[in-house]
């Protein structure tokens, strides 16, 4: 059983979950600390949503044990809730309510509201808060949901595809109040299709497949797992046998192009060095080819939840 460690916000282990025969959770750890911003990364069926669910007190697992907040979300799933907001990829209103009314009510369940930044989120999210809940398009009821969410006076905000439906700016307006809502020592554990969003906000990302974590740790730490990208032009192509340090090389007159595992990047700046290095661009690993790399070889899956 997970002990209460004041650095964690989210302490899962081992989770389990089953729908019939199909096993959505295979032994799921997921630990998230406070004050950071956690990215949770993984295609549609890799698991994610039904572990926000469990971690939301919507499902019980079948094994492991999970703690939030140093609570328990099935039992103590009323307290919590006054504790954390949850922002989905798919935002329903009641049609009848105006989307002010919706944000003051989504406040009072979860403890109230700073008036001072509910009013500076509708200004930033240029949100009309006098319209009706039929009235509003996908990106503007994710917007009222975002304003609730970040309006409240929680310690932790669970996000999943929060962003969906909004435009380019409303994205950048997301990311500064994310910045901003981390400053006060809120905790985000954000799920997103993104891989740009999270890169920029992320502190520490995790990757689900098939219902475990594959990997974990900074950007930093995910990176020196992948490859670095290089393209130099030289005065002379090395010979085969000096391109060890390289791989998948293409080399396009005096140009070449490969990519060189990130703690044998000296190495092979030595071998194109002594070939006249005329030009180099080396581009360091991004999480999309982090990401590409841990599931190119998965065959496309369906069906799962």
């Amino acid at each position: 059983m997970p002990v209460d460690t004041p650095d964690l916000v989210i302490d899962a282990r081992g989770l389990r979950k089953s729908f019939g025969r199909f096993e959505a959770l295979r032994g799921l750890d997921l630990r998230v600390r406070r004050g950071e911003v956690h990215g949770f990364l993984g295609p549609n069926g890799a698991g994610k949503s039904t572990t926000i669910r469990v971690l939301l007190g919507l499902l019980r697992t079948n094994a492991g044990e999970v703690r939030i907040l140093g609570g328990n979300p099935w039992r103590d799933v009323v307290e919590l809730h006054r504790r954390l907001a949850y922002v989905p990829g798919d935002v329903a209103l009641w049609p009848s309510m105006t989307g002010g009314e919706m944000i003051d009510l989504l406040g009072s369940i979860r403890g109230g509201l700073d008036e001072g930044r509910r009013a500076d989120l509708v200004r930033r999210f240029e949100l009309d808060t006098t319209k009706r809940g039929r009235q509003y398009s996908k990106g503007n009821r994710q917007k009222v949901a975002i304003v609730a969410a970040l309006a409240s006076e929680v310690e932790l905000l669970i996000l999943d595809e929060p962003t969906s439906g909004l435009d380019p700016l409303m994205e950048n307006v997301f990311q500064e109040v994310i910045e901003e809502a981390k400053s006060r020592d809120t905790t985000v554990l954000l799920s997103s299709h993104i891989l740009a969003e999270v890169e920029t906000l992320a502190d520490r990302l995790s990757i689900i497949r098939d219902g475990v974590i594959v990997a974990t740790g900074t950007l930093s730490d995910l990176r020196g797992r992948t490859r670095t990208s290089v393209r130099a032009e030289l005065e002379t192509i090395p010979s085969e046998d000096r391109l060890g340090e390289l791989h998948e090389v293409d080399i396009d007159g005096q140009w070449i192009s490969a990519t060189v595992d990130s703690d044998r990047i000296g190495a092979a700046m030595e071998v194109l060095t002594s070939c006249g290095l005329r030009s180099l661009t080396v581009e360091p690993p991004s999480l999309e080819s982090l990401f590409l790399r841990l599931y190119g070889s998965e065959d496309s899956k369906s069906g799962k939840k």
